[in-house]
């Protein structure tokens, strides 16, 4: 009884000191809703006076993979690098769903890694058409195994490239929202493997279970007024109430500060920015799902064996798809063509395999990983984000607010960001 008493109050005190640090916490909105779409206004973001010497490249990763003629624009993974001028650690940065190697987020994170002495790469989500198409070994993305084993074969591959033009002495790797999921299988994948020998990873805002907050999104959709079918006319009305923001900003910039435009002279209700967020993810589902069904000629979304030129216009195919959820790609895609391959599996076992608890003693074990999370993060389950404090202790920072993302540019997170990795390099206490 008193070793278990011990054992209770050493939890506790982890917990309290990954909430501690949140009382003085001074990002600017409260509602998860308003700071998901908003993010961070300009004045309270972190600066950086450094040009970062961004360089773009891409790469052949299966020499003999046939790409469809429809997607021969796809054939290569691109992405970026920016290096220091004499030997730095190297920090690979994972975007979230739907991310491009050249979004907003993951630009931002690379001028603070980059402006803090670190090597940075950034790579794109294993959600985006050019990924599936061009270094994804299934093309049928999702699996978190098998996502974390071909962004492992990426960075090895652009690893052989970048020594040949500068010395790198230490791998750290992080991401946000999938990419912080990704992250963390990829970090196994090393455990087991040793070529990095990551010094440390870091996610940002991961969802626990990803079947859970695909689920979570396709259910804010629900908020469209009149339900998907009416999805045309509320995409429609989105576009026009933006243009007479735009009109009177006289500059179209879908920036965080442009949003922010849009919200003050808006001011729409839960329910509407519910119903953006979910349009926001559909639109990275459907191109998702889009591209995997040609790649793999699945006939989910186009009948089998149709084949498109890359002038064919996919019409009819491009409507059915935006009516596609995650949770449908989940149902009668993912889950039929893993089983396909292994006949043992069930439907259960699928969704268990795409959950952080599948890890959870390695995570638990792993001194090495930490995350940062909000309280008040939308793609989590109700009780989900106590999963964190609990698994990770004090290796786990949760703010009090920033719904799903909002809260990444803010100062504080980006100093506690930067911090991590720092922190391992100079051997300071974090």
């Amino acid at each position: 009884m008193i070793r278990s008493l011990g054992l209770l109050l050493i939890v506790c005190s982890w917990v309290a000191a990954a909430w501690a640090a949140t009382e003085s916490y001074g990002y600017p909105f409260d509602d998860p809703f308003v700071a998901t779409v908003v993010g961070t206004p300009e004045a309270d973001r972190a600066r950086f006076d450094v040009d970062v010497p961004t360089k773009r490249d891409s790469l052949t990763i299966f020499k003999d993979r046939k790409v469809p003629d429809f997607l021969f624009y796809e054939a290569k993974l691109r992405y970026s690098y920016a290096l220091q001028k004499k030997a730095a650690p190297l920090v690979f940065l994972i975007a979230g769903t739907g991310g491009s190697y050249t979004g907003g987020h993951i630009s931002a994170q690379a001028k603070a890694f980059y402006a803090a002495g670190f090597h940075v790469v950034s790579l794109s989500s294993p959600t985006v058409p050019n990924f599936i198409v061009a270094a994804s070994k299934t093309s049928v993305t999702g699996h978190a195994v098998h996502d974390a084993e071909d962004l492992y074969h990426v960075m090895e591959l652009i690893q052989t490239k970048l020594l040949k033009k500068t010395e790198i002495t230490d791998y750290f790797v992080t991401g946000y929202s999938l990419g912080g999921f990704n992250a963390a299988f990829v970090s196994l994948v090393d455990e087991q493997r040793k070529v990095f020998n990551f010094r440390r990873v870091l996610l940002i805002n991961p969802p626990v279970s990803l079947y859970n907050s695909m689920s979570l999104l396709d259910r804010m959709l629900e908020n469209i007024p009149g339900g998907v079918d009416n999805f045309d006319a509320y995409y429609n009305g989105i576009v026009s109430s933006f243009g007479k923001v735009y009109v009177r900003a006289k500059r179209l910039d879908l920036s965080d500060d442009f949003l922010y435009q849009v919200y003050s002279a808006l001011h729409p209700e839960n329910e509407q920015l519910a119903a953006l967020i979910g349009l926001t993810f559909r639109f990275s589902s459907a191109h998702m799902v889009f591209a995997s069904d040609l790649m793999t000629d699945y006939g989910y979304v186009k009948p089998k064996n149709l084949h498109f030129t890359r002038n064919t216009d996919p019409g009819v195919y491009r409507d059915v798809v935006f009516r596609l959820g995650f949770t449908d790609y989940f149902h009668d895609y993912f889950y039929p063509y893993y089983k396909n391959l292994d006949p043992e599996i069930d439907r259960h076992q699928i969704v268990e395999a795409m959950s952080l608890t599948r890890i959870e003693d390695y995570l638990r074990n792993a001194d090495n990983i930490y995350v940062m999370h909000n309280r008040n993060d939308l793609i989590l389950e109700p009780g989900e984000i106590d999963f964190f404090p609990r698994v990770f202790g004090k290796r786990a920072k949760i703010y009090p607010t920033g719904g799903h993302l909002g809260n990444m540019e803010y100062k504080e997170n980006v100093e506690y960001m930067v911090n991590v990795f720092k922190s391992a390099v100079t051997g300071r206490e974090l």
